[in-house]
């Protein structure tokens, strides 16, 4: 019988057969859930031999929750996430006018889903504009719930904004907002706990792996009691926590400010292992890397609170809507994600079949329209079925 997963003394109980959420997604969503779940359920059952199997429950948000349920992200779709721990989700449209802003940043928010963990690696045979992408194998630890993504900010014009400017030039003496009568005004909040927990993240999954270098990407040397801030925290805490790995040279903590780092994984991407970084700059870097490997529909995304074991999978691309229902979306996104779901709950076998079974694919230069270029491409479903029979 279907159980849900559960979370004990610090660590995921997953039954045999787990229950499973997951939200099939706007646009392309369509085309690559349902493909996706062909090859999940065959690496299951063939790493397993019938003795381990999901129950995947859909649960609604997005257009399709909007539509049915006139609501963007409906209670019952948190409520159940949260009470079986995990969920893998296809790409959200974002609503357009008031209210929520981000549906993305929504579950992130509201499950406290504080990392952000992005593996960026190179497959032989895709299309990269570097000269040697396999250089680039690099994890990124970015921090999901502060910074600038707060969303804490007043509009230029409104009565609101001028409370604040006029709280900042007279209380706080405030003299450098160059023009207070049309300026729009945000908060980047970054605290030492969000911080420590972020880099704690990064550093044990660094050891797990058997990687040696976790690296602070920061811009210190301008936001120095924030993006400074997360820097010193994050020696703080490796002194602290891991003293005797750092003496050990199992460990090396380092950083870099942030504009550097996006030269150098281009010249020397092959110096990081795991990086760790503040909200916005982890946007950036997220998408930059993905490009370096063949761009971001194969770039898998977790979600993760590894304090109470919460996580969301997902696609990292948007809804391409001008595609949607054509059966021509690539769906490596989603399927290296769903890697990552299985590597979450220990079951790696099924994994590392779905791996390598993408690895074998493109090595044979079989790829959806996106990475094709000017050579014959396959359909969604087309190259789902060459997956399933790679496994």
């Amino acid at each position: 019988m279907a159980e849900k997963i559960r979370f004990e003394n610090g660590t995921l109980q997953v039954p045999a057969y787990p229950i499973i959420p997951y939200i099939e997604g706007d646009g392309v969503g369509c085309d690559i859930w349902k493909n996706a779940k062909l090859v999940f359920d065959r690496a299951v059952d063939k790493a397993y031999k019938g003795t381990r199997q999901i129950e995947w429950l859909e649960v609604l948000a997005g257009k399709k929750a909007f539509d049915q349920e006139g609501v963007w992200l409906p209670d019952a779709t948190l409520e159940t996430i949260k009470s079986h721990l995990l969920a893998i989700k296809g790409p959200l449209e974002t609503p357009v006018g008031g209210g929520i802003r981000s549906l993305n940043v929504t579950l992130r928010q509201e499950l406290d889903l504080f990392a952000c963990v992005r593996p960026v690696r190179y497959f032989k045979g895709v299309p990269s504009p570097l000269k040697n992408p396999e250089k680039t194998d690099i994890t990124i630890f970015r921090e999901n719930t502060e910074d600038i993504y707060a969303g804490i900010e007043w509009e230029a014009g409104t009565a609101e904004v001028q409370k604040v400017i006029s709280f900042l030039q007279d209380e706080m003496q405030v003299q450098k907002i160059r023009f207070p009568e049309s300026s729009s005004i945000g908060i980047k909040p970054i605290s030492v706990e969000g911080s420590k927990r972020l880099i704690r993240a990064a550093i044990d999954y660094a050891l797990d792996k058997g990687l040696s270098r976790v690296t602070l990407v920061h811009k210190g040397n301008i936001q120095k009691f924030t993006e400074g801030g997360f820097r010193k925290w994050g020696y703080e805490l490796a002194q602290e926590e891991y003293a005797a790995e750092l003496a050990s040279g199992r460990l090396v903590v380092d950083d870099i400010i942030a504009d550097n780092f996006l030269q150098q994984i281009l010249l020397n991407p092959e110096r990081f292992d795991v990086v760790a970084l503040t909200n916005l700059n982890g946007d950036y870097a997220s998408d930059a890397l993905a490009a370096q490997v063949g761009g971001i529909g194969i770039s898998p995304g977790a979600n993760i609170n590894y304090q109470f074991g919460h996580a969301i999978f997902e696609a990292t691309h948007g809804t391409a809507p001008d595609i949607a229902g054509q059966d021509k979306a690539n769906p490596c996104s989603l399927l290296l994600s769903g890697c990552m779901l299985f590597d979450y709950i220990g079951w790696k076998e099924a994994a590392a079949l779905i791996a390598a079974a993408i690895e074998k694919s493109f090595a044979a230069g079989c790829f959806t329209a996106d990475l094709a270029g000017n050579a014959s491409s396959y359909s969604t479903s087309a190259f789902a079925k060459v997956l399933a029979e790679n496994l």
